[in-house]
């Protein structure tokens, strides 16, 4: 496979120095595939990574009042340092109510409260009512027939009629309604207040109001809206969560990103802050980002979407280091004692100190929690030397209490060797399409014996990025075809960032945009689409032969469909260039008539111009098309799209090339050969070591076992 890899730099090479003498030309290119050898691309192959960027949380976490961040509180006034209330505002005028902050919630750790003074009683109050409102995240969504729950304290001088409704963003018409009645004695110390609203109409744009014509004066604290109906009722949004789910990640990376460790030290994510009731959460400004975080989306909920999701959690932890190290803990030990406890949290036993945490929190059985990273790109900075300081206390320590927990690194081992034990290392990578593409063949001579790669952010930015084009796309897709077949030494990949909330774009382009009440796809989200079976299927031998400049590059591997079992062979082709492609696919290894024609398809991924982005307006503008793949065979010949990615699907008629092995079938009357191990036999031993004995012959792997520890069964046909 080696030799392959080199050849395709060489033709890469040509084709960025000498690009512009390519000619319009028809390009002709071969694609030689071997069926029957490869090896097994690791099962956490493809996964994603969430960050607390762009407002991302404050939707896909569906709580729909805003303070900044999540569910509110009124701490952000503090954090600003101003006696307006944004994002809440007024209803009514001074004459009539007089809104102010202090320091008397019942919450320990979340101390600033509203304080409303109501001067008008019943006919005197304008018509309507007096009180505040919230907008939400740039609009509430609220949708005709769905249950909303309402929570807020109160604390009041006197009896209460309270209005709590949802309504139109002017508040002139209204789409839910109640009224909450307590007496004095009801309310004279601090009460939780609930209430379920049916929407009677629709409206993506709405605010939640809180009303009274009664005078007096009363406190408020913490308030959240949020819909009955959340992706499997644990609070996220079901519409980004199923966009996510689609993507069939095998991990999710969180939280951060910068956001991990804050511009300084006193904002970094520190998870204990962001476990157990909501309302006792105290929140901290996200000073990478520069809005606040309430953190009711915490490292518990995250554990949860990981496992809602089916994927492994990596926790990315802060390891005594503000970002980019300007910032450094005087004493790191207790990062490392709050890492160890935070491990307890995920996986202890219930009757642990934290673990027991975990288990009030209705989640006795422990998370699958077996990744954290030590820091985000501190070893990026002029400060690595600290971070190389303090990283040894944390694997040590980790290692100690926890052996089976793998520990990731940011210092990138493809740059320099690591003088420090890790298990995998973090690559970053933003860059332009070009070069982007090209770094297709980076990891081509990465040592094999160290510690695995974890690209754990990539991206086409800057101007061929754009808002989110079809150019990036075909950057980061040849990116992945190159780490598809170096998935040997790259263990996991994850592009970046994941979501922006259309009025908050610190950073683009983003896999998928949203509003109050809308998502879509950009290409690059698209594009991921071409990669989510890769996880734990075969990765094929291939020779890409071309006799042209043509930026194409090509994969192959053989998947099973999780769903119905069926198997097929996947070829995706990138073509970077300008020009269309006549290839020849020659498929070598299989048995005839083993492909199903009906049934394999063709899908791309292309568009008229590379700058060409999705919208809401036109959510569908650059997304994959599938069709019949007419003449599928073994030898097949194509036309390759220009600036297009290809999947080329053969659906096969029998078992999927040893990818997914039984072993109750190899059985040993049925063995063609028994190949000794050196000791615990797994069934991707067996296999390689199968294809390794039949790798020049002519016959094809059927399925492989474990007959004993030590002991290999082949069938071949």
């Amino acid at each position: 496979m080696a030799p392959n890899k080199v050849y395709c730099a060489v033709i890469l090479l040509f084709f960025f120095c000498g690009a512009a003498s390519v000619s319009n030309r028809n390009q002709k290119a071969e694609l030689v595939v071997n069926a029957s050898g490869g090896r097994q691309i690791p099962e956490t192959f493809f996964g994603i990574f969430f960050e607390v960027i762009n407002h991302a949380a404050g939707g896909l976490w569906a709580e729909l009042v805003s303070n900044e961040v999540f569910i509110s509180g009124f701490e952000a006034v503090r954090q600003n340092k101003s006696l307006n209330i944004h994002p809440w505002s007024l209803i009514g005028d001074e004459s009539s109510i007089i809104v102010s902050t202090d320091r008397s919630s019942c919450f320990k750790r979340n101390k600033i409260a509203l304080r409303m003074e109501v001067l008008c009683d019943g006919d005197t109050c304008p018509v309507g009512r007096v009180g505040v409102y919230n907008p939400g995240f740039w609009g509430m969504d609220i949708k005709q027939g769905k249950i909303y729950k309402i929570v807020f304290y109160l604390r009041s001088l006197t009896s209460v009629n309270i209005s709590v409704s949802l309504t139109s963003s002017d508040g002139l018409r209204t789409l839910a309604n109640t009224n909450l009645i307590a007496s004095a004695g009801d309310v004279s110390n601090w009460t939780k207040m609930e209430t379920l609203l049916e929407a009677e109409e629709t409206n993506p744009n709405a605010r939640l109001q809180l009303k009274t014509s009664k005078k007096g004066v009363m406190w408020i604290d913490q308030v959240s809206a949020i819909p009955l109906d959340t992706y499997k009722s644990h609070g996220f949004r079901n519409d980004l969560s199923e966009m996510i789910a689609n993507l069939k990640p095998r991990f999710l990376r969180f939280p951060g990103g910068n956001f991990v460790g804050g511009d300084l030290l006193r904002n970094a994510f520190r998870w204990k802050d962001t476990v157990g009731p909501w309302e006792e959460r105290p929140g901290h400004f996200n000073d990478a980002w520069n809005y606040w975080t309430d953190d009711g989306l915490g490292y518990f909920e995250f554990l949860q979407l990981s496992e809602d999701l089916g994927a492994l959690p990596i926790w990315v932890f802060n390891n005594g280091m503000s970002n980019l190290g300007r910032e450094k803990a005087s004493n790191v030990s207790l990062f490392v004692q709050e890492a160890l406890e935070g491990i307890e949290f995920a996986i202890g036993d219930p009757s642990s100190k934290w673990g027991s945490v975990r288990a009030a929190m209705r989640h006795p059985k422990p998370f699958d929690l077996r990744y954290v990273a030590v820091g985000n790109e501190e070893c990026y900075s002029t400060e690595k030397n600290a971070y190389k300081e303090n990283y040894p206390k944390f694997y040590d320590a980790i290692k100690r209490y926890y052996p089976d927990i793998k520990v990731i690194s940011n210092c990138d081992e493809s740059v320099d060797q690591l003088d420090h034990p890790t298990d995998l290392y973090d690559f970053h990578i933003y860059t332009n399409a070009s070069d982007l593409f090209s770094k297709a063949h980076h990891f081509d001579h990465t040592s094999r014996s160290g510690p695995k790669v974890f690209v754990s952010e990539y991206a086409v930015s800057g101007k061929d990025g754009g808002m989110g084009s079809l150019l990036a796309a075909l950057g980061e897709a040849g990116f992945l075809v190159g780490l598809e077949r170096n998935s040997d030494v790259v263990a996991m990949v994850c592009y970046a960032p994941l979501f922006v909330n259309v009025h908050d774009r610190s950073w683009n382009p983003d896999a998928i945009v949203f509003n109050s009440n809308q998502a879509y796809g950009t290409p690059s989200y698209w594009l991921q689409h071409f990669f989510t079976d890769t996880s734990g299927a075969m990765l094929l031998n291939t020779t890409l032969i071309t006799n042209s400049l043509t930026p194409i590059l090509a994969s192959a591997i053989a998947q099973q469909n999780s769903n119905d079992n069926i198997c097929f062979l996947k070829v995706k082709v990138v073509n970077f260039g300008s020009n269309k492609v006549n290839l020849k696919i020659s498929v070598y290894g299989l048995e005839s008539n083993s492909i199903n024609s009906s049934r394999s398809t063709k899908t791309l991924l292309t568009s008229n111009n590379v700058m060409d982005e999705n919208s809401f307006k036109e959510p569908n503008k650059v997304v994959p098309r599938s069709s019949p793949l007419e003449n599928a065979g073994k030898d097949m010949e194509v036309i390759v799209s220009p600036h297009s990615v290809t999947s080329y699907d053969l659906m096969l008629e029998r078992q999927c090339l040893g990818t997914m092995f039984d072993e109750a079938q190899a059985k040993e009357d049925d063995c063609d050969s028994h190949l000794p191990l050196p000791g615990n036999c797994t069934k991707v031993q067996c296999l390689n070591a199968c294809m390794d004995k039949y790798k020049t012959s002519p016959k094809i792997i059927i399925n492989a076992g474990c007959e004993t520890n030590d002991k290999c069964c082949c069938i071949i046909g």
